[in-house]
């Protein structure tokens, strides 16, 4: 098992938007002013920094944020069946990001749609497995459990039954939801109540949601 291999994408969420600038400019001072520290990035100080990243990390360099993260990951970890080139992994990613979850583990094909992922996997570590069985092998070594978000039969509400705070939670192809395969290896399954008349909501959303319940649960509120 190792990081996921794929080709990259070049947009940072930075830049403009909306005719707005995004991020900073060029350090203060100039060159004469730029902090003595090995986290900042020379040519960002130089260039400015466009990155959609949070103004803790404005200047530094990747590796430096990576390393950070890790210091003050999160317990939960998440798992994404490829069945299909789906454009919902990258938004799956992307909010993983947000949660600085432990882990990404994309269960099936090794090459997936990073576009909605707009790099935030670059600060993540994402894993690959090439089927459930080596996934669910991978869980029962890492001690977590698998909790599988679908509205399949036997799934209990996810708003009542909790989740684990020790757990990854698996998310199936948008429509088909989790396969048979991965299905079976889930201790544990979840689903997200609904009130409309569709069977079920956007796998990105859903994702969104099962990530939030979860940090609610787990995580302590931001400070005042």
């Amino acid at each position: 098992m190792g990081p996921v291999e794929d080709e990259r994408e070049t947009r940072d969420g930075g830049g403009v938007d909306d005719g707005r600038e995004i991020g900073v400019g060029p350090w203060p001072g100039g060159e004469a002013a730029w902090p003595d520290d090995p986290r900042y990035d020379p040519e960002l100080l130089a260039q400015g920094d466009r990155r959609n990243v949070v103004d803790a990390y404005r200047y530094w360099r990747l590796e430096a944020i990576v390393a950070d993260l890790d210091t003050r990951r999160s317990p939960l970890h998440v798992a994404i069946e490829n069945l299909a080139h789906d454009l919902n992994i990258g938004s799956i990613v992307r909010t993983a990001n947000a949660y600085n979850v432990a882990g990404v583990h994309v269960v099936g094909r090794r090459r997936w749609n990073r576009r909605g992922a707009m790099v935030t996997d670059r600060y993540l570590h994402v894993h690959h497995h090439p089927d459930a069985a080596a996934f669910a092998a991978w869980a029962r070594e890492a001690g977590v459990a698998v909790v599988g978000i679908d509205n399949v039969p036997g799934s209990t509400a996810i708003e009542t039954a909790g989740l684990p705070r020790a757990a990854v939670l698996v998310f199936g192809s948008e429509g088909p939801g989790l396969s048979p395969e991965l299905l079976a290896a889930c201790a544990q399954l979840r689903h997200i109540t609904q009130h409309g008349s569709t069977r079920s909501i956007n796998a990105g959303a859903a994702a969104a949601v099962a990530m939030y319940a979860w940090a609610s649960e787990h995580l302590p509120p931001p400070a005042p």
